[in-house]
């Protein structure tokens, strides 16, 4: 996306801009303590058992259980996913392509999958189509997905599990735009000074504006970020 902008912010002398900035630090600092005080109520949600839910891996049929490695911790995100489609959801593409290294989960006894509705070997073809480097898990045939939020044709999730031995207890979830806490994504775009630039957001009259999505990058895109040439 490049709109032709017809604003800029203001010019001010430094004073200036250090007395606004310093009154937008301090919704800033409010918002990290209101963070960090969502963080400890979720740290006391309770917790609901699983059943032994049946997945599959790229070396056959796996366990719930089985996804944790060893973690007593587990973060999953549930790719959409349309049967035989060519490209697969840039949105899910594009968010699972940000976590290349995920090794510092197992300092803190955790770990973060993929699950898909796709057949497995559907699906690890797409991951290496686009070069994902993620450990990828099917619910083809599993009410699993559906269980958590993200059946069939019902979108993408994130799910939080915690072990407890054999067993396997639901701590959080999250779908929508709840999804971007976990992204550096739009944090990092919400930095600047035009945004997202996308209509649906306050901004100042003549900043550039478009579409909601225009400017994400799609599957192809993101293929071609990770070196592969898409086809």
């Amino acid at each position: 996306m490049s709109p032709e902008a017809t604003a800029l912010p203001p010019v001010v002398d430094a004073a200036t801009w250090r007395r606004e900035l310093d009154a937008l630090r301090v919704r800033e600092k409010a918002a990290t303590r209101e963070l960090d005080a969502i963080a400890a109520q979720r740290r006391r949600l309770p917790m609901v058992k699983m059943p032994d839910y049946m997945l599959t891996s790229k070396d056959g049929p796996v366990r719930l259980v089985d996804l944790f490695d060893g973690a007593s911790q587990l973060i999953t995100y549930h790719h959409m996913w349309s049967p035989g489609a060519p490209w697969q959801c840039g949105g899910c593409t594009g968010f699972t392509s940000q976590y290349t290294r995920l090794e510092f989960l197992r300092s803190y006894d955790a770990r973060f999958v993929v699950v898909t509705q796709g057949e497995i070997d559907e699906a690890l073809a797409y991951r290496e189509k686009v070069g994902n480097e993620m450990e990828w898990y099917s619910t083809a045939g599993s009410p699993f997905g559906a269980d958590v939020g993200a059946g069939p044709g019902e979108g993408f999730a994130v799910n939080v599990f915690l072990r407890d031995g054999e067993d396997v207890y639901r701590t959080w979830h999250t779908d929508g735009r709840g999804t971007e806490q976990i992204s550096h994504t739009f944090p990092l775009i919400d930095l600047l000074p035009w945004g997202r630039q996308e209509e649906w957001q306050d901004s100042p009259e003549g900043w550039p504006q478009s579409g909601t999505y225009e400017g994400w990058l799609d599957s192809p895109d993101i293929a071609t970020l990770y070196g592969r040439t898409p086809s």
